[in-house]
């Protein structure tokens, strides 16, 4: 039943104070928070931390929550602006070397060639390792617009942008993320 309920009406329950319907959206979501906080972060245990604090915010400011927005929107911006927060506290010159974030996945063309599917992992991995080498910013835009598929509206709302910001920024960051392919990745990936 919990996944027939969409997020409108598990707000609204949680709101009226069904600690339920809360934990279903935690459940429903916390991958993708946690996934998120990975990405800029770049270390498991810290995201597991700034995934935990995201929830907790969530939950503390869940009654301002109006509905202007779709629920993953408003709980993005949350694990966009949480993370921003911890790594202003961190040192920025330190990264960590034990990235275990998931690659990215390419759609996969369903060839059942062994080899071809190998390529395919190496361009996953290759594409990963340049976007790692982005900004926080630039690998936050290209992650939440390529890998979460969210839309330039729902970006500027997560990351407090103007529509001409956003399709700037995310502008940039693919010129970025084009170049380091090019640069330190072309005999890994065809373009």
């Amino acid at each position: 039943m919990a996944a027939t309920l969409s997020d409108e009406i598990l707000v609204q329950q949680a709101q009226a104070g069904r600690q339920s319907a809360f934990a279903m959206l935690v459940k429903r979501y916390e991958q993708y928070v946690f996934t998120l906080a990975l990405r800029f972060v770049k270390n498991r245990e810290d995201a597991d931390e700034v995934a935990q604090d995201c929830f907790l915010r969530a939950y503390r400011y869940l009654p301002d929550f109006r509905g202007e927005a779709k629920f993953t929107t408003w709980m993005y911006r949350i694990v966009y602006s949480t993370s921003m927060n911890f790594l202003r506290k961190q040192n920025p010159d330190i990264q960590s070397l034990d990235d275990e974030a998931g690659n990215v996945r390419l759609k996969d063309e369903g060839t059942p060639d062994a080899s071809a599917h190998l390529e395919r992992e190496d361009r996953n991995a290759a594409l990963q390792q340049a976007i790692d080498l982005l900004s926080t910013d630039d690998a936050g835009i290209i992650t939440l617009f390529y890998l979460y598929e969210h839309s330039l509206e729902e970006i500027c709302e997560i990351m407090s942008l103007t529509m001409t910001n956003a399709k700037t920024k995310l502008c940039r960051a693919r010129q970025r993320l084009k170049s380091i392919v090019e640069d330190k990745f072309a005999d890994q990936m065809s373009l």
